[in-house]
């Protein structure tokens, strides 16, 4: 049987939680269904047969043969493994232990770090550390590799196994062995487990009228938070506010339902996504119900290469809506969908691409990102890069297939004057960026700039 699930917008796993993305994504979304066995599509029956026979041989080989005994459990599970993540880079095999941590995840509270992580040649590439939390207050930062775990090689380990190994009671220490981008020598950094309660909302007035809310990623509880933070920002500036600035940078994606529900506290009308699957009668499509959170409000959203899937959706959808104006820099380019398909008699479950999403205009940013409309960098430093930055790095990404040509957006006319002036990168003098200074952050600096130029909406100023 398998479980559809909304998308599994990332490869991200939280360093001792789970998968992310994938809370929440159980059978109240969606029926169970019968999973068809199927057969080489490019060959006979008897092809197939003489193809599981030679996997046959291969495991009793090993079995017989393998320096040290093996359990049978762990040969099948590193088949499936292999199978999978042989794909794309996000299809893989999750085991009873990880398949329930996935679903204990919805109880939005977990034990570890406060990271979320990806597999990255060998190492573990840290995505971004979560706010407020032992990763994020140890100075952990985006694009950061993981060498090591306590002094032990993480290579050789899969991604399910280094996240096992960052978890662990609370108030127990852990050091992580980490390579910096732009540092010569790899760093030790040493911190204390917690349990991690993941705030995925967080909003403060930038000014006496401009809110900003900041979204770390798509969980059950996003498109509550993104309304109360809403309608608190509303009351702080007295009801007087004129723009907002939806920040989602290094926001790495979650669930498809909070994604489209957060488009849609935005939009009035129209499309929000769109998914095409193998099957024509397996697509989908949502589209936004009347009426605007914010009345029209000027709204310019931050994004980067460390948006991802969810992200993109909301971005992809305002974009396309014209509703507001993307500043910052390309997305990662994650346009897939995965589901999640429980395997009886195992525990475990698989994670299976089986679509891609498109957005309002027909485009499939899979491979491509969104590409902002004022694009602005983050820092002047140019440093060398270790691993992928976008989707379409990676070598077994699905291919971008079935959108609209690219370049087919038409050119944005509505954008304020001031946007041929805001620089794409900061003065040579700039402050180096401080997350408890918001003054320091140069791309929010310059979004808040475009937002107070873009003008009021009759409706929004009633």
């Amino acid at each position: 049987m398998k479980l559809r699930t909304g998308l599994l917008l990332t490869t991200a796993f939280v360093a001792g939680i789970t998968a992310a993305p994938v809370s929440g994504i159980l059978a109240r979304q969606f029926g169970l269904q019968i999973f068809p066995s199927a057969f080489a599509q490019d060959g006979s029956r008897a092809d197939t047969y003489r193809l599981l026979n030679l996997f046959s041989d291969v495991f009793e080989r090993v079995r017989a043969e393998y320096v040290e005994p093996v359990v049978d459990k762990d040969l099948v599970e590193n088949a499936i493994n292999g199978m999978l993540t042989g794909l794309d880079p996000h299809s893989s095999y999750m085991n009873a232990k990880s398949f329930q941590d996935m679903q204990v995840q919805t109880s939005g509270q977990f034990g570890g770090l406060g990271l979320e992580v990806t597999a990255d040649s060998g190492f573990i590439k840290v995505i971004s550390p979560i706010d407020d939390t032992p990763a994020a207050r140890a100075g952990m930062k985006a694009g950061d590799l993981i060498l090591a775990l306590d002094g032990q090689t993480v290579q050789g380990l899969s991604l399910n196994e280094a996240v096992d190994k960052m978890r662990g009671p609370a108030n127990s220490k852990i050091k992580l062995t980490i390579k910096r981008e732009g540092v010569e020598k790899p760093m030790d950094v040493s911190m204390n487990r917690e349990v991690i309660k993941i705030q995925v909302v967080k909003s403060h007035l930038e000014a006496p009228d401009i809110g900003y809310i900041r979204i770390t990623s798509f969980s059950e509880q996003t498109d509550a938070g993104v309304r109360k933070a809403f309608a608190d920002l509303k009351a702080k500036s007295g009801d007087k506010l004129r723009g907002i600035v939806l920040d989602l940078r290094n926001n790495p994606g979650g669930l498809l339902d909070q994604a489209i529900a957060v488009s849609d506290d935005f939009i009035k009308d129209g499309e929000i996504v769109s998914t095409r699957a193998r099957h024509p009668e397996d697509s989908q499509r949502w589209n936004a119900h009347d009426g605007d959170l914010t009345d029209g409000l000027p709204m310019v959203v931050l994004m980067n290469s460390g948006s991802a899937s969810a992200s993109e959706i909301v971005g992809g959808a305002l974009q396309d809506h014209r509703r507001a104006i993307i500043m910052g820099t390309r997305s990662f380019g994650k346009g897939s969908v995965q589901t999640v398909i429980p395997l009886p008699g195992s525990g475990g479950a698989m994670r299976l691409t089986t679509a891609r999403y498109y957005t309002p205009s027909g485009r499939s940013i899979q491979g491509l990102g969104i590409e902002p409309d004022i694009e602005v960098a983050a820092s002047r430093t140019e440093v060398p890069h270790y691993g992928p930055d976008h989707e379409a790095d990676y070598g077994k990404a699905i291919t971008n297939k079935g959108g609209a040509p690219t370049g087919s957006l038409p050119p944005r006319t509505d954008l304020p004057p001031i946007a041929k002036d805001i620089p794409k990168l900061p003065p040579e003098n700039q402050v180096a960026f401080d997350p408890t200074k918001p003054e320091t952050d140069f791309q929010l600096q310059q979004a808040l700039l475009v937002v107070r130029a873009m003008p009021i909406s009759k409706r929004a100023s009633k």
